[in-house]
């Protein structure tokens, strides 16, 4: 029975078919998962902290585990280990978790198909909406909104309900969750808990160091949690201290603040160290207690119930057809600094530095600036989206993906959202302190000192103008497009064309 780097769940539904007498759990620390994209140190490091942590614990518990740790044996990919036992044991059948990426399970398929071995693919009960649950709700609808899925789930899970009216009268406080800090900055803000490694987990970044030292990022300020008791410590820590802060200014960034009042509890939810039901529970409850106000709580909820349920549907919906998904033909290189964020951009350059310092980056930076520019830039979409899934420690390729081809890059043409997410460089201004002291102005379209990102912006707009127009949320931002005069258009486009001929060097 296989237990990927993403199942390391106590509720993994395998565990209860086993035989103790008979069945072993396999679990493989494969170079070519870290390979498959140039993963970041940290993120191969969390997997195999996490997974060496539950592999003691099953065998604590009196499970028959075989072990197959790094630079031990020869298997380059799961798909070759699978198979090398497969052939070694010749077991009557092989029982697994569906695996959160369709590539993982279509190499689990072959394997089998490969020694006529059965296979049994149950059920993930981690997550509160099934695949086939899900199919239901979407129907036969060609475009999927997650405003009515999310209102959909709080129904049926009777969260942040009273009877059939969402709680306080609304379903959404979105528009309240979206402020700046101001002038000010952010003030003091509550440090997240830090784990310290232990002996396991200090061995599991001596072999990352080991085998993979050419990759990116760093491993000196790793603290994630790495078991399901810490999982619960960061998560009582978030719902006490950061909590309270984080709906009003969820949305905000500041030169070094890398978590703001953010969870950072994401790779513990999408490694199966935490279940969604509890950390919603602890977030409604912090508001019940009056810890915490409605607009906080509920802009929390709504990432957990809402978008991460949602994607996970849309992503088994769509594959293997959205991992090829290039709505705008874009065919760009991504730029070499998103690997080194040596860049003269200040947002990208705190962003990209902050990801590589921590694996680490909230929504906002993941889609209004990293995700913005390789729109703006024309990046081809696949290249983005092996950026994103080696960068960050949370990246499991059902979540990545659709938030990546999908939102950020709107590769699959509005499949679930209705408008690109494009902005100015003047977004970013209002949104942090990136801006300031930058190289380049923001306000400035054209000129030595325009912003490399509302350049490409207002070229986007002058590409789309037709179709945008016929948006009702981005007609108004082609209205202007449509007042510049022809010659201020061709300077957009030249200056376009300039970026694109040194994008390398920005």
């Amino acid at each position: 029975m296989p237990i990927l780097g993403d199942q390391l769940d106590r509720a993994h539904p395998a565990l209860a078919r086993l035989d103790r007498t008979r069945d072993r759990l396999l679990f493989v620390e494969a170079p070519g998962e870290a390979a498959q994209v140039w993963s970041h140190k940290a993120r191969i490091a969390l997997f195999f902290a996490a997974m060496r942590a539950f592999a003691a614990e099953l065998v604590a518990a009196g499970y028959a585990v075989e072990y197959l740790r790094i630079g031990t044996h020869p298997h380059a990919t799961l798909g070759d280990a699978w198979r090398a036992v497969l052939g070694r044991d010749r077991p009557d059948r092989v029982v697994a978790c569906e695996p959160g990426d369709w590539r993982v399970l279509a190499d689990l398929q072959r394997a089998c198909a490969e020694f006529a071995t059965p296979l049994a693919v149950l059920p993930d009960p981690h997550f509160l909406c099934s695949r086939d649950e899900f199919a239901a709700w979407a129907g036969d609808r060609s475009a999927l909104r997650m405003e009515y899925f999310y209102r959909w789930m709080r129904k049926r899970t009777g969260v942040l309900m009273d009877a059939d009216v969402p709680a306080g009268g609304r379903w959404n406080f979105d528009a309240e969750n979206r402020a700046s800090f101001g002038r000010g900055g952010p003030g003091a803000v509550p440090a997240p808990p830090r784990f310290a490694p232990d002996a396991r987990t200090r061995e599991a970044l001596a072999d990352v160091e080991r085998h993979f030292p050419a990759h990116p990022g760093a491993l000196a300020s790793f603290a994630w949690p790495v078991t399901p008791g810490q999982a619960r410590q960061a998560l009582a820590a978030f719902v006490r201290d950061r909590l309270p802060r984080f709906g009003r200014h969820q949305d905000a960034m500041w030169t070094g603040m890398p978590f703001g009042w953010h969870s950072l509890l994401s790779a513990a939810l999408n490694l199966k160290l935490l279940a969604p039901r509890e950390v919603v529970a602890a977030a409604v409850q912090a508001w019940r207690d009056g810890a915490a106000d409605l607009a906080a709580v509920e802009g929390f909820v709504r990432q957990v119930l809402g978008w991460r349920e949602f994607v996970r549907g849309v992503y088994w919906r769509d594959m293997p057809g959205l991992a090829a998904a290039n709505h705008f033909g874009h065919e760009a290189a991504l730029p070499r600094w998103y690997w080194t964020g040596d860049t003269q951009m200040n947002c990208m350059r705190e962003t990209v530095g902050q990801t590589l310092a921590h694996g680490y980056a909230h929504h906002i930076q993941r889609l209004m600036v990293t995700g913005n520019f390789a729109l703006l830039a024309r990046v081809r979409p696949q290249h983005a989206c092996d950026w994103y899934l080696a960068a960050y420690v949370d990246a499991v390729d059902w979540v990545e993906r659709p938030n990546t081809a999908g939102m950020a890059l709107f590769a699959d043409g509005g499949r679930f959202t209705s408008k690109p997410y494009v902005a100015s460089g003047q977004y970013t201004r209002r949104m942090s302190n990136y801006c300031s002291g930058c190289r380049y102005d923001p306000a400035a379209r054209t000129g030595e000192r325009a912003c490399p990102v509302t350049v490409l912006y207002w070229r986007f707009l002058l590409d789309h103008e037709r179709v945008l127009a016929r948006n009702p949320r981005t007609a108004l931002m082609v209205r202007n497009a449509a007042r510049l005069a022809a010659g201020e258009r061709v300077a957009i486009a030249a200056a376009a064309t300039r970026i694109d001929t040194r994008i390398d060097a920005l």
